[in-house]
C-alpha cells in the first residue's frame, strides 16, 4: 500500500516539480537574478547590504545599457561583481570640470549626487576631481559610482567596461523591505 502511494505521489508531482526547478534555473540564469550591494560606492542611491533584482534579459535584447542605468558588471579576473552607473556610451566624450560632468560637450545633470555634493562642499572639496576629455571606445562603457569620493570606477581602477562584462540592469531594491524602491 505504501509503495503504491509513493508511486502515485511521484507520478502526480514529479513532472511539475521538475518543471518548477528547471523554470527557476532558467529565470535566474537568463531573466532576473538577485544581487547584494557590497560597499559604499553607490551611496546614497544604493547602500551596503541592499538586495537588488537585476534584469539580465535586457542584455539579450538591448545592445548596450542607456546612460544613467545602474548596471552590474562582472570582473572575470577578480571574480567579483560591481554595481555602477553608466555615464558614457561608445563614442561619447566624457569630461569633468569644476564638479560638472560633460558628455559630448553638454552638461549632464546628476540630481542623485546632490547630497554627496553638499557633503563635499562642507568639507571644502569637490565631489569629483577634474579629468578628460576621454573618448569611450566602441564596445565599451564609462561608469562611475554615485559616491564619487569612495568609488573605484572607470576613472581610477576599473577602467572602461567591455559591453560583454555587463550582467544586467538593476531594477529594484527589494530588501530591506521598508526601503523597497525602483533604481530608475
Amino acid at each position: 500500500m505504501k509503495t503504491e502511494i509513493e508511486a502515485n505521489w511521484l507520478k502526480d508531482w514529479g513532472a511539475p516539480l521538475l518543471f518548477a526547478i528547471i523554470l527557476a534555473f532558467v529565470i535566474k540564469m537568463f531573466i532576473i537574478a538577485p544581487y547584494i550591494v557590497e560597499g559604499a560606492s553607490m551611496d546614497p542611491t544604493l547602500h551596503d547590504g541592499d538586495r537588488l533584482l537585476v534584469n539580465k534579459f535586457i542584455s539579450y535584447v538591448q545592445e548596450e545599457p542607456a546612460r544613467g542605468d545602474i548596471i552590474i558588471i562582472k570582473d572575470e579576473d577578480a571574480e567579483k561583481h560591481y554595481v555602477k552607473r553608466v555615464i558614457g556610451l561608445p563614442g561619447d566624450i566624457i569630461e569633468m570640470s569644476q564638479d560638472n560632468l560633460y558628455v559630448n560637450d553638454k552638461q549632464l545633470k546628476e540630481p542623485y549626487l546632490d547630497g554627496n555634493r553638499a557633503d563635499a562642499e562642507t568639507m571644502g572639496m569637490r565631489l569629483t576631481e577634474d579629468f578628460g576629455p576621454i573618448e569611450v571606445p566602441e564596445g565599451q562603457l564609462f561608469v562611475m559610482g554615485d559616491n564619487r569620493l569612495r568609488s573605484m570606477d572607470s576613472r581610477n581602477g576599473l577602467g572602461k567596461i567591455e559591453l560583454e562584462e555587463v550582467v544586467g540592469k538593476a531594477e529594484v531594491v527589494w530588501f530591506p523591505f521598508k526601503e523597497v524602491r525602483s533604481t530608475n
